[in-house]
């Protein structure tokens, strides 16, 4: 058998592995994109009780992962560390996926609250105990530096496939099952589908993945030493940093978006493009089936009185589409960028030209639609190449810890890591409420005011390109470089071989 440092990974264990992060997007992306507002729009909360209920269950779910990470690290079982936790969290995680978007009827506001308050932080707890330790696996699976880059590969193109699918098909399906019920009927069911779907990812992941790299030494330790010991790694600190402000930016553009298409974009302009297209019905004319009606692609409504149709729903959702297909094609690119120029260099360009890109939104007019599809496509292009490097990045950092102190701990690792990745989104959400409501008289009951549309354009591309740029100088102070990435690999591998010779 080849030694764990240059194991070479098949296909099927590669897709095995994206799986999970496949199915874990259906809750993120749907939390990231449309979370927001189906708290204030469907469950029908206040802007602050939202931001709240955002605020403390992610906030709590970022607690959650160290301690998780302590008890992955520690976990010992016929099928490794990591892998259990993905199989017993799957059947939770469904339910507790279908309760976290089912609004109850007849009940008080302080019960909503309530209820909404402990689904939300349940959700997000068994998001840390799955999720936490298949982020981990992927730093055991392989050391080989390009093995790794090729599995995240994998994984962010599946990611990026559910992304498509939550972004592409979540509001329309919505709107279809809304018929002759209501929008919380409508999101109870769309998310059982997706629920469903998780479940069978989770079981093939765990069917199909090994783990293969275990600690050189089987000494005990305490979390306390491991956290003195990450606090001696400075590639650790800067990608904690990074990823508090990446992952803020990801929950408060997913926010701002959502209104800036539904709100500040001329509805007028969006029917005229999508008639182009095919996608408008006739008024008064009845359904004409197909699979674009089934799958709730076809906007109903008089153009001359668009506000209460779905026409920014079916919009909104091929834009998304748009970015996420053209970051999927671009990922392929990933791994020959990165064997080129490095991790590192292609990330902070990345995120430089994002910043410029996203800068733009702000200066396009509401009836300039295909401005926004233009700017849509290259931040995404631009982007793309990030998502796998950076995650294989958080695996360099484990590395580096062993390579100075001598000792692996990776499920700490990407433990904290989830850590700045659960506070980021916490903070984002809640600071496009609180930023919406304090500088732009943001009110949930009128959300089409002048200061409120307005807002919603200073936060899509001032506030967000702002933390782009933030992003970029963080990454510009990362320490590893792709010289010092490969003799860091090379020498990991040398210490491996030895200790499997004696």
């Amino acid at each position: 058998m080849a030694e764990p440092s240059t194991q070479k990974l098949s296909f099927g264990e590669k897709a095995g592995y994206s799986c999970a992060d496949s199915a874990a997007n259906f809750v993120f992306m749907t939390m990231i994109l449309f979370q927001t507002n189906f708290y204030t729009d469907v469950f029908g909360l206040s802007a602050t009780a939202a931001a709240a209920i955002l605020l403390g269950p992610r906030l709590w779910d970022a607690i959650a992962d160290p301690i998780v990470g302590i008890l992955a690290d520690r976990t010992n079982s016929r099928w490794g560390k990591f892998r259990p936790w993905i199989l017993f969290t799957a059947i939770p995680w469904c339910v507790v996926m279908i309760l976290a978007y089912t609004t109850p009827k007849g009940w008080s506001m302080g019960s909503l609250i309530a209820y909404a308050a402990i689904t939300n932080t349940l959700l997000m707890t068994i998001y840390s105990m799955n999720n936490m330790p298949y982020a981990a696996l992927g730093g055991v699976i392989t050391g080989d530096l390009v093995e790794r880059a090729k599995l995240n590969s994998f994984r962010f193109i599946a990611v990026n496939a559910a992304q498509f699918i939550v972004g592409g098909f979540t509001l329309p399906l919505v709107a279809k099952f809304s018929a002759g019920h209501d929008h919380q009927y409508g999101w109870r069911m769309t998310m059982t589908v997706w629920a469903v779907l998780c479940l069978v990812l989770f079981l093939i992941t765990f069917a199909t993945t090994r783990e293969r790299i275990q600690p050189l030494k089987k000494e005990q330790s305490s979390p306390l030493r491991d956290i003195a010991d990450l606090l001696k790694n400075n590639p650790w600190k800067v990608m904690w940093c990074w990823t508090l402000v990446h992952f803020a930016i990801l929950s408060f553009r997913g926010g701002a978006l959502y209104n800036y298409y539904h709100h500040y974009v001329d509805k007028a302009a969006m029917y005229d493009w999508l008639q182009k297209f095919g996608l408008v019905a006739v008024p008064g004319a009845s359904s004409s089936g197909g699979i674009m009606e089934t799958l709730g692609y076809i906007v109903h409504g008089d153009p001359s009185n668009l506000a209460n149709s779905n026409v920014a729903d079916v919009f909104n959702s091929i834009i998304n589409m748009l970015g996420t297909g053209l970051t999927i094609i671009v990922i392929l690119l990933s791994t020959t960028l990165a064997k080129t120029f490095g991790k590192k260099a292609v990330s902070a360009t990345g995120f430089l030209f994002a910043t410029v890109g996203t800068l733009a939104f702000y200066f396009l007019s509401p009836t300039n639609v295909w401005g926004m599809i233009g700017v849509t496509a290259f931040v995404s292009i631009v982007y793309a190449p990030t998502i796998p490097l950076t995650w294989a990045i958080f695996a360099d950092v484990a590395d580096y810890s062993e390579w100075k102190v001598g000792r692996r701990f990776t499920g700490m690792v990407f433990a904290t890591i989830g850590f700045a990745l659960k506070s980021g989104l916490a903070l984002g959400s809640a600071s496009f409420l609180f930023i919406m409501q304090w500088f732009f008289k943001y009110d949930t009951k009128l959300p089409d005011t002048a200061s409120a549309v307005e807002g919603y354009r200073v936060c899509s591309g001032v506030v967000v390109g702002l933390l782009f740029a933030v992003c970029t100088v963080l990454l510009a102070c990362y320490q590893l470089n792709k010289r010092t990435t490969i003799q860091m690999a090379d020498e990991l591998a040398e210490r491996r071989r030895l200790a499997t010779a004696s």
